[in-house]
C-alpha cells in the first residue's frame, strides 16, 4: 500500500517539478553550503477532493494561513541569524528549501525532493554513500502530516527536527529513529491538563477532539492518565468537520459538565466554539490544547465572552530578539520586488512554493500572529546548526568544511546537545523529546485585540514545578471557582458510596464508631480502627486508646493495701495473744487450737488483696481469688464446726449421747474441717485447671479505653466453688440461731450472725456491681469485698475476745465461766 502510494506520488512529483517552470522564489529557498528543508502550512486544505489521477495537491488553491506564513519567516530569520553569527558555524553558510505543506496525504513531492540526490532516490543505498539534498529538515505542522511522511525521512536517518507534531507515537525510536522535536509531546500536554483539573478540584469533565492522530493520541493518553486520579471522563467524542456539533454540546450541557477539554486543531476548535455560541452554551470552563490556545481568530468570534472562561496551554512564550526588525526589513524588500515578481509568478510557478497572499501581509500582521510555535521553530534550526557545528568540529574562528557530512552524523550529535537559547535550555532525552516549559494563559476576549494573560507555569527543568495564580482568574461564576463534579464532596468523616458507572458519582455515608475514612488511601471505605485505637462517628483518624488497670499508686489502691496490712498485723497480734493465753477459758471457749487455724486462714486470705493491683497477668488473676476463696472457706468451716459443737454440748449431748460420744471420740470437728477442705480444694483445682480467671484486654466497654482485667472463668465451676462457702455460712447461721439462748460466754450467735450477714451483703453488692457496671474499680471493689469479709470475722469474733483477755481479765477465769453455766442451768430447769 505504501509502495503504491509512493509510486503515484512519484508520478505527481515528476508532474509538478518537471513540467512547470521555476520562478523567483526568494522566500522559499536560499543557497548555502548546507541545505535545510522546511515544511510549513501556508495554506489549509479543509476539504481535499479525492483524485483519481496521480496529481499532488496545489496548496495555493486552498485557504491562506497567516500563522503558517509567520512560521516560515521564523525559519528564515533563524537561518539568517546563524549565517551572520561569528561563533556558531563560522565561515559556513546555511541554505534552505521551503515548501507549503497543506495536506495530510497529498504533499509527498516536497518530501521526495528533500530525500532525493540530483533528482533521483536510491532507497537501498548505504548510509555512508548516500547524500540527500538536505542534511536535515523541520516540519511539518501537525501529528497526522508528520506521521504520514516521517518514515520516508527517517529511513535514511535524516534528522526530522519537528516543531508542531505532538503525538506520543513519534517518541517510538524503533519506528521513527531520527525524529526529533522541539515541542513537548501529547504525554506532557495531557499531564498538564490533568494538573489544571486537579488544581481546581474538578472531576466531571468532557473531552472533545478531532478525527486525526493528534486528538486520537490525546484522548488515549487522557483516559490512561486519569486512572487513580479521581477524575471522571463524563463525555468524550472525536468530531469530524461535518459532525453535529450542536448535538454534542447539548449532551454535555444535559450532563451538567462544566469543564470541557478541547484537544483539537484550530479548524475543529473553531467549529466547537462557534457551535457553543450559537447554542447559547454558557458559563463553562474551556481548556484549550496547545494547537489553538494562542489562536488569533477564535477570540474574535462575536459572543464568545458568554460561553465562559477559556484557559489555554502553550509553551512558555519567549520573545525572539531581532525578529520584528527582520520582518520589517523583509516587508520593505518584498514591497519593492512585489510588482516585478507578480507578473512572473502568474505565469510560472514551482510546485507548492507559491503564496499569492503572502506579499499582501503587513509587518504588523505577521508579528501579531499566533506565536505558539515560534520558539519551537527557532530552536529546531538552532538544534540543527549546533549539531552541524559539532560534526564540522568548529572552533571560534572556522569549521573544517572538508569534513564529509552525512545526516545520521547530525543525529548522533543532537542527542548530546545542551545549550542555552534566549534564556531557555535546549536539551533532549533518550526519545529526542525536549524539556518542558508550559504556560497557562487566560483569554481576555472583552478587549480588542484579544489578550492572553499568563496565569500559571509548568516546568521540568531544572526541577518539576507547577503553579497557578488563582487571583488572576476572574471566573465567570461571580469570581468563585466553577463547580464541575458529579457529586458534591462528602463532609469530613463520610465515606463515598458508589452510585452509577463513574467512580466520582456517589452518595455520602457517615463512618460508624471505631472506624475512619482516609481520603488519600481510599475515600470509598470506612477502615476499622486497630484494637488499641478508637474513633467517634464521622472520623478521619483514630485515636490511641488509653490502657487502664488498677495501679498501686492510686489513692483507693493505697487505702486498700494499707487496710490489708493493718488487718494482717492485727491478726498476727491476736494470734500471739491467743497463743500466750492459750489455756484461759476465753481462748478455750473460742475454739482453742481451732482459733489458730482460723487466724492463719484469715492472714493468708488477707494476702490475696495484694494481687489486685498492677497489670493483670495469668498468675495474678489466679492468686487474687484462689487464695481467698480456699482459705476463707476453711475459716467458715471452722466457724460452722464451732457453732455446731456449742449447740451439741448444751442441747444434743443429753438427747443423743451416743452420737456425741462418737463425735468426741473421733475428733469429729477436725474430720469435718478436713473433709470440707479437701472437697473445696478439689473444686478449686478443677476451677483453676479447666476454666481459670485469665487476663483480657477489654476494648468494647469504653470506646477510648482498653481495660486490663481478669475475666471470670466457667460459670459452673465458679458457682460450685462459691456455693461450698456460702452453704457452710448458711449452716453456721443455722447453728448460731439454735444456740441463741446459750450461756453468754458461749453464745456466739450475734457475732457470727453479724460477720456472716456482712459477708453475704458484701458479696451480693460486689456481684451486683460486677454484672451492672464495667470499670477498673470493680477490681477494687472485689478487693474491698474480701477485706470486708475478713473484717467481719475479725471484729465480731476475735476482737471482742481479745478485748476481754486484755482489758477484762476478771471475766477470763474458770469461776466466771462456771457461774455463767450454773445460771444457764437454773434458767433451763425453771422452764
Amino acid at each position: 500500500m505504501l509502495l503504491s502510494s509512493i509510486y503515484i506520488f512519484l508520478v505527481g512529483f515528476t508532474n509538478c517539478f518537471f513540467f512547470k517552470v521555476s520562478c523567483s522564489k526568494s522566500e522559499f529557498s536560499l543557497e548555502g553550503d548546507y541545505l535545510l528543508g522546511g515544511l510549513f502550512p501556508l495554506h489549509e486544505a479543509d476539504h481535499v477532493t479525492p483524485l483519481f489521477s496521480p496529481e499532488t495537491t496545489e496548496c495555493f488553491r486552498h485557504r491562506f494561513s497567516k500563522s503558517g506564513y509567520q512560521m516560515l519567516q521564523v525559519m528564515r530569520f533563524a537561518v539568517e541569524e546563524i549565517n551572520n553569527s561569528t561563533t556558531l558555524l563560522p565561515n559556513v553558510s546555511l541554505g534552505y528549501e521551503i515548501f507549503d505543506h497543506c495536506s495530510n496525504t497529498k504533499n509527498f513531492p516536497s518530501v521526495l525532493s528533500f530525500i532525493s540526490n540530483n533528482g533521483s532516490i536510491k532507497p537501498k543505498e548505504k548510509l555512508n554513500n548516500y547524500r540527500p539534498k538536505v542534511i536535515a529538515l523541520t516540519g511539518p505542522y501537525g501529528s497526522t502530516p508528520t506521521i504520514t511522511i516521517a518514515q520516508l525521512i527517517t529511513m535514511d536517518l535524516i534528522p526530522l527536527v519537528n516543531y508542531g507534531a505532538t503525538s506520543s507515537v513519534l517518541s517510538n525510536k524503533l519506528q521513527y529513529p531520527s525524529f526529533v522535536r522541539t515541542i513537548p509531546c501529547n504525554k506532557n500536554l495531557i499531564e498538564m491538563i490533568i494538573h489544571i483539573i486537579r488544581w481546581f478540584g474538578w472531576n466531571w469533565v468532557a473531552f472533545l477532539g478531532s478525527q486525526d492522530d493528534y486528538s486520537s493520541d490525546g484522548l488515549k493518553l487522557f483516559n490512561e492518565y486519569i486512572s487513580n486520579t479521581g477524575i471522571c471522563l463524563a463525555y468524550q467524542e472525536r468530531l469530524s468537520l461535518n459532525a453535529n456539533y450542536s448535538l454534542t454540546l447539548q449532551k454535555i450541557d444535559m450532563l451538567n459538565i462544566n469543564v470541557i477539554v478541547v484537544f483539537a486543531v484550530p479548524q475543529y476548535a473553531s467549529k466547537i466554539i462557534k457551535a457553543a455560541i450559537a447554542n447559547n452554551i454558557q458559563d463553562k470552563v474551556w481548556i484549550a490544547s496547545q494547537a489553538w490556545s494562542m489562536n488569533q481568530q477564535i477570540p474574535r468570534e462575536p459572543g464568545i465572552g458568554k460561553i465562559g472562561t477559556i484557559i489555554g496551554i502553550t509553551e512558555r512564550l519567549l520573545s525572539l530578539p531581532g525578529f520584528n526588525e527582520f520582518v520589517y526589513k523583509d516587508r520593505r524588500t518584498t514591497d519593492v520586488n512585489h510588482y516585478e515578481e507578480s507578473d512572473i509568478q502568474s505565469t510560472s510557478r514551482t510546485c507548492n512554493q507559491v503564496c499569492d497572499y503572502c506579499t499582501m501581509l503587513t509587518a504588523e500582521e505577521i508579528i501579531n500572529e499566533n506565536p505558539t510555535f515560534s520558539f519551537a521553530i527557532y530552536a529546531a534550526i538552532y538544534t540543527i546548526a549546533h549539531a552541524l557545528h559539532k560534526v564540522l568540529q568548529c572552533d571560534m574562528n572556522e569549521c573544517r568544511k572538508n569534513t564529509p557530512v552525512k545526516p545520521y552524523m547530525l543525529l548522533g550529535e543532537i542527542k548530546k546537545l545542551d545549550f542555552p537559547l534566549n534564556g531557555r535550555q535546549v536539551k533532549y532525552d533518550d526519545n529526542y523529546d525536549p524539556t518542558i516549559s508550559y504556560a497557562v494563559v487566560l483569554w481576555h476576549t472583552d478587549v480588542n485585540p484579544p489578550q492572553f494573560e499568563m496565569v500559571g507555569t509548568y516546568d521540568t527543568y531544572p526541577e518539576v514545578t507547577f503553579t497557578i495564580n488563582n487571583s488572576l482568574l476572574p471566573w465567570h461564576n461571580n469570581g468563585s471557582v466553577p463547580f464541575s463534579n458529579c457529586s458534591a464532596e462528602c463532609k469530613e468523616g463520610f465515606s463515598r458510596q458508589p452510585e452509577g458507572f463513574h467512580s466520582c458519582c456517589f452518595t455520602c455515608k457517615e463512618c460508624p464508631c471505631n472506624s475512619y475514612v482516609n481520603y488519600s488511601r481510599d475515600p470509598y471505605t470506612c477502615f476499622p480502627c486497630a484494637e488499641n485505637e478508637w474513633s467517634d462517628e464521622g472520623s478521619t483518624t483514630c485515636k490511641t486508646r488509653s490502657v487502664v488497670y488498677l495501679q498501686f499508686t492510686e489513692i483507693p489502691s493505697i487505702a486498700v493495701l494499707v487496710s490489708a496490712i493493718c488487718i494482717i498485723i492485727l491478726l498476727i497480734a491476736i494470734f500471739c495473744i491467743f497463743a500466750y493465753n492459750y489455756n484461759t477459758p476465753v481462748v478455750r471457749s473460742a475454739g482453742g487450737s481451732m482459733c489458730f487455724l482460723m487466724l492463719t486462714c484469715l492472714i493468708l486470705s488477707s494476702i490475696s488483696a495484694f494481687f489486685f493491683f498492677g497489670e493483670p497477668t495469668s498468675a495474678l488473676c489466679l492468686m487474687r481469688k484462689a487464695i481467698f476463696t480456699f482459705f476463707f472457706t476453711v475459716c467458715i468451716s471452722c466457724l460452722t464446726v464451732r457453732s455446731f459443737q456449742i449447740v451439741c454440748v448444751f442441747k444434743m449431748a443429753a438427747q443423743f449421747p451416743r452420737v456425741h460420744s462418737l463425735w468426741v471420740k473421733h475428733n469429729g470437728q477436725w474430720l469435718f474441717i478436713a473433709s470440707v477442705s479437701v472437697i473445696h480444694l478439689i473444686s478449686c483445682v478443677v476451677w483453676m485447671t479447666f476454666s481459670p480467671d485469665k487476663p483480657i484486654a477489654d476494648s468494647w466497654t469504653f470506646k477510648d479505653q482498653i481495660m486490663l482485667i481478669c475475666e471470670m472463668g466457667n460459670a459452673l465451676t465458679i458457682t460450685i466453688v462459691v456455693f461450698i462457702g456460702w452453704f457452710l455460712g448458711f449452716l453456721c447461721l443455722l447453728f448460731s440461731y439454735m444456740g441463741r439462748d446459750l450461756p453468754k460466754n458461749y453464745n456466739e450467735a450475734k457475732s457470727i450472725t453479724f460477720s456472716l450477714i456482712l459477708y453475704y451483703l458484701t458479696w451480693i453488692v460486689y456481684y451486683t456491681a460486677y454484672l451492672s457496671f464495667k470499670s477498673k474499680y470493680i477490681t477494687l471493689l472485689n478487693a474491698i469485698a474480701q477485706i470486708s469479709s475478713i473484717n467481719g470475722i475479725l471484729f465480731s469474733y476475735f476482737i471482742p475476745k481479745s478485748y476481754v483477755i486484755i482489758f477484762q481479765p476478771q471475766k477470763n477465769t474458770p469461776a466466771y465461766f462456771q457461774t455463767s453455766i450454773q445460771n444457764y442451768t437454773q434458767t433451763i430447769s425453771r422452764t
